[in-house]
């Protein structure tokens, strides 16, 4: 990078950070400050702060990675995502605000008893600690790419630099900063986009772009074929996607957190519609950038691998060097070949020649065919020559373009979007993680303590978990695209502790014991189901819910007799939870 990338970069993430830590010096002073900002939060900010949640740097590097790999079928995995928030600000945000509780799982000792709630602030810590450590990784990957530093260090000094000002200012520091990275998204995303097009060849634009992704299988946005084991496709969307999305945003603490901070159930509502309303076309945009890398790519030379750390380490040993030149030389010769057939399709769709098109085709057919075997082939050698280095090279698409072709100063705006979104989404996790380790396990067993001493308990605890996040960062470039990770990651935890919530809102005639042992019983089943099918991960959102409630429906039957329901068995008052009341509608 250039002095004036390095200024801009720097410039950017001193400037959020320095700000949010000013704008909230003052937070901090009780719990309800630290942690939720002092429930003052507006629509616009509670809706703003949910999106950096979720945004995070994997969304940045890897999404366009998947969609220049993968078409834009992706985008169907949050088609559930709207109707979720409408469920959730119809039935979840009224109890949440009513109650005036510090976590979602508060509620459920309301509901059902200590037990159950703890049981589910454990399945988040654990789903939500690794997540968060994922999240670090990705703009790891991006300094140690750029830099060339250890990827261990580079990971040490982003968790480092995220940790202290969510420390220092809680709840309120996160949604400010927040707000500031937000911004910078969508203008480094904005740019991103037009100097794709900017840089296609002379006569191609847009249009010509999108047909030659739509006649390469790119603009795969809608697939109504009905596969269980096919992780994108409207009905996973709209089924597991739906199922996931209501976990999420309703019962993970990372996201209740955002619109907990609300100062009305009004303005969370809203919050949380403004979401539905953003993120598939913010989604659908960020596809859209990897779509025209594809595009981009058709015209210009693509590395053989994107991973260019590996790269350089395998040209480096004198065993493999020679093969790996060999390989390169064919992929050059390959791709001029294709280049030349992808060109003859464009002239083909300006001149709307039919004849000359389906020429074009078949010979761009055989050139792809003979492209994908040699990177298969060099995949195999990749794997062969670097062992413990990640073979597959998606996450590495967008970032080698920024790197390789954006001007001065712009390659400085886009790693600031990456740096911004890791540390918005990682930042939350780690305010979320601190508040349900506090309220949900450390209060219930001190609850005599004083103000300053929960606040000082709730620093410790992001400190804790900041490097907890961090050690599993270590390990995150042994898995698959980053993206699809942290999916799957959610997908194994969030189906229970959805169905345990499913079962408190609406079966109120279950309790606690048996939706305890159910949950238990369920996330037993996920896991064996990950270890032994095919099923797509966006199916066991579905499976574990529908799981938690047959089996709680099924524990209850057979504990309690037949007729009225004594109120141990049912829903307990709300004075039997520590510190909790329950308050008349606002």
């Amino acid at each position: 990078m250039s002095a004036l990338d390095w200024l801009v970069l720097g410039g950017t993430l001193l400037f959020i950070v320095g700000y949010g830590t000013w704008r909230t010096r003052a937070a901090g002073r009780t719990l309800d400050s630290y942690l939720l900002g002092g429930r003052q939060a507006n629509w616009w900010g509670i809706g703003l702060s949910i999106i950096a949640t979720q945004a995070s740097a994997i969304t940045f590097l890897s999404t366009p990675g998947q969609a220049y790999d993968d078409g834009m079928r992706f985008i169907q995995f949050y088609f559930g995502l709207p109707v979720a928030m409408v469920l959730i600000a119809a039935v979840a945000v009224p109890i949440y605000h009513r109650l005036r509780v510090f976590t979602a799982y508060e509620y459920l000792e309301t509901r059902f008893d200590r037990r159950t709630r703890t049981l589910a602030a454990c399945l988040f810590l654990v789903q939500r600690g690794l997540s968060n450590g994922l999240s670090l990784y990705a703009p790891a990957l991006v300094l140690s790419a750029i830099l060339g530093w250890n990827i261990n260090l580079t990971v040490w000094l982003i968790g480092g630099l995220m940790i202290s000002y969510t420390v220092a200012g809680g709840t309120r520091a996160v949604a400010v900063t927040q707000q500031g990275q937000v911004a910078v998204i969508f203008t480094g995303m904005v740019v991103a986009g037009y100097l794709l097009v900017h840089y296609l060849p002379p006569g191609v634009g847009f249009s010509e772009a999108m047909q030659v992704a739509g006649h390469q299988g790119k603009l795969n946005l809608i697939d109504f074929t009905f596969d269980p084991s096919d992780r994108y496709n409207f009905w996973t969307g709209m089924t597991g996607g739906l199922f996931l999305a209501l976990s999420y945003f309703g019962t993970d603490q990372s996201q209740v957190q955002r619109y907990l901070a609300g100062r009305s159930i009004t303005e969370s509502r809203l919050g949380l519609l403004m979401n539905g309303l953003v993120k598939v076309p913010m989604q659908f945009g960020i596809l859209l950038i990897g779509v025209l890398l594809f595009v981009f790519y058709q015209f210009n030379q693509p590395p053989l691998t994107f991973n260019r750390p590996v790269r350089e380490q395998i040209a480096t040993q004198p065993k493999f060097a020679p093969q790996l030149q060999a390989l390169e030389q064919r992929h050059v010769t390959l791709f001029n070949g294709k280049r030349a057939a992808t060109e003859q399709v464009v002239a083909a769709l300006q001149q709307d020649d039919a004849t000359q098109l389906a020429v074009a085709q078949m010979r761009l057919k055989t050139a792809q065919t003979a492209i994908r075997e040699l990177r298969t082939e060099a995949q195999a050698f990749f794997k062969q020559a670097a062992p413990l280095a990640e073979a597959k090279d998606t996450d590495y698409v967008f970032l080698t373009f920024v790197l390789a072709y954006m001007p001065r100063g712009l390659v400085g705006l886009l790693i600031a979007v990456v740096l911004s979104a890791a540390m918005s989404s990682a930042a939350a996790g780690l305010n979320a993680l601190a508040s349900t380790t506090v309220i949900d396990l450390y209060k219930p067993a001190r609850p005599r303590s004083d103000e300053r001493h929960y606040v000082s308990v709730s620093r410790w605890a992001t400190i804790t978990w900041g490097v907890l996040g961090i050690a599993f960062a270590l390990f995150a470039a042994r898995l698959e695209n980053l993206i699809q990770a942290v999916n799957i990651l959610g997908s194994l935890f969030y189906g229970t502790i959805l169905g345990i919530f499913v079962v408190a809102f609406f079966m109120k005639k279950i309790g606690g014991n048996a939706v305890f042992w159910a949950a238990i019983v369920t996330q037993a089943v996920i896991f064996l189901l990950f270890q032994t099918t095919t099923i797509a991960y966006l199916w066991y959102n579905i499976i574990g819910c529908a799981l938690v409630m047959l089996l709680a429906a099924v524990g209850q039957r057979l504990a309690s007799p037949p007729g009225p329901l004594s109120r141990k068995e049912g829903e307990p008052d709300a004075s039997r939870a520590t510190g909790l009341r329950r308050l008349p509608p606002p």
